[in-house]
């Protein structure tokens, strides 16, 4: 293996890792939002109970990001110094913003939602979970805005020496992709932490089902899915739409499409093969595929076959992302309406069944997530910058031996902290919501003849 696919399997291994966590994150900050609303409005001690609880989980969760996240922006200057040289002055502004707006405000008001609940007020402490919330929010959007101006580049022009600079940064931030990826980055997030709570909640419930945190918990989660998954069906059929018309290449590998035609059938499940530019066997749908991927039923859809074999992108991968991703959607869908009929039945909280496959449908929405990247990452080459910028003229001049020896490091450092963080997230959520919820401030203890030993107010 040389330089170039190590690499590409380098930022593919760490941005598999980082992604779990802001996926979750994003979705979470919202819930926990929702939940200190909820308990200022009712008080209802239930809702602060699970808002404790998961800002545990919450804390965890974005620690682990930042630490995997980092070292993706050491990796573009390593490995990657022929892209970063290049693209800087369009991409770095982005990244930027992303710190500037983003990150400092989520950083500085998490401090507030952990170690604030007793030194401010239950109003400032909200709004600093609004704020937390919005701030993962605003980061998601600087960090789709960068990727779906790299998917289909808008608004920028050549530099003499033969770099790229932004000629109009409104059309670099709002590419034609963009709305579509944010919506579809922002419910996968959101329906993400439905499935996490959810499990989480069913797991209490099948060992005491009359817990108060977990029936609501698990009844706000169905009601997440209930909404949000069909919207994400949505989301993501217009934003594979725009495909046919900015990264044919890329529809044809996620169809199975090798020949252009008309009224092309739909592949359920086939076997692409690049060694023979077709597909192995298929089990498909006839006639329908056009309409599917275009909205036009005698709609012309490019095959693979009408691009260069060098121009290809790895159909195999590409093709069964998506359908593990799609189907497990259209999984969260019907567990979602499962769970709307149980509670209009009032029989939710002791269908076992219904909370095993909760529990069994919990990593479903970070399968999901890294799913959707491969579509999006691998069905773009072999561009780095669809059209503009190859991947392999993108690579650092370095050693395959270089690369395979960080690769390792990486792969050492991720597997403990992966390990050893899911395994403390697990035993808080075997612990329950009400361990330890809302325990009292410990009393200060005072060393004997100190100043603060006999500090008026205190007893003898």
């Amino acid at each position: 293996m040389d330089a170039l696919l190590l690499s590409r399997l380098q930022f593919a291994f760490t941005i598999a890792f980082h992604i779990i966590f802001p996926s979750f994150t994003i979705g979470l900050a919202s819930y926990l939002a929702v939940l200190e609303g909820l308990w200022l409005i009712t008080r209802n001690a239930a809702f602060k109970t699970l808002y404790l609880f998961w800002l545990k989980v919450f804390a965890i969760s974005f620690g682990m990001g930042v630490v995997t996240g980092v070292v993706m922006s050491y990796e573009l200057g390593s490995n990657w110094s022929a892209f970063s040289a290049a693209a800087a002055p369009v991409i770095g502004p982005l990244l930027a913003f992303e710190v500037l707006t983003a990150f400092f405000m989520e950083a500085s008001f998490l401090g507030i939602m952990l170690f604030g609940w007793k030194k401010v007020g239950p109003g400032l402490h909200f709004v600093a979970t609004c704020l937390v919330a919005v701030g993962t929010l605003i980061s998601a959007f600087w960090i789709v805005s960068a990727n779906s101006w790299m998917q289909h580049p808008t608004g920028f022009g050549h530099t003499t020496s033969g770099g790229l600079i932004a000629t109009d940064w409104w059309a670099v931030i709002f590419s034609p992709t963009f709305p579509t990826r944010f919506a579809h980055m922002v419910l996968a997030a959101y329906l993400t932490t439905a499935l996490v709570v959810g499990a989480a909640s069913a797991w209490r419930l099948l060992r005491d089902s009359e817990e108060p945190e977990a029936r609501i918990a698990l009844r706000m989660a169905i009601g997440m899915l209930a909404i949000v998954a069909p919207l994400q069906l949505v989301a993501g059929d217009l934003s594979g739409k725009l495909l046919d018309r900015v990264q044919p290449a890329k529809l044809a590998a996620i169809e199975g499409f090798w020949e252009t035609k008309a009224r092309q059938d739909f592949h359920i499940v086939a076997w692409p093969d690049r060694a023979i530019a077709a597909n192995r066997w298929e089990l498909s749908v006839p006639g329908v595929g056009s309409l599917i991927t275009t909205g036009q039923v005698d709609a012309v859809v490019k095959g693979l076959r009408d691009f260069k074999p060098q121009d290809r992108p790895p159909a195999f991968l590409v093709f069964w992302a998506f359908r593990v991703m799609v189907g497990l959607g259209v999984a969260m869908i019907g567990l979602g309406a499962w769970g709307v009929w149980l509670i209009a039945r009032n029989r939710l909280d002791g269908a076992r069944l219904f909370q095993m496959a909760c529990i069994a449908m919990g990593p479903a929405g970070f399968v999901s997530v890294i799913c959707g990247w491969i579509v999006a990452e691998v069905g773009r080459q072999p561009y780095v910058i669809y059209g503009v910028l190859r991947t392999a003229d993108a690579v650092s001049p370095v050693g395959a031996g270089q690369v395979s020896a960080s690769l390792l490091g990486f792969l050492t450092v991720y597997a403990i902290i992966f390990s050893v963080g899911v395994l403390y997230i697990l035993r808080l959520i075997a612990e329950g919501p009400a361990a330890g919820a809302d325990e009292p401030a410990p009393p200060i203890q005072r060393a004997p003849g100190s100043a603060l030993a006999a500090a008026p107010g205190d007893a003898p």
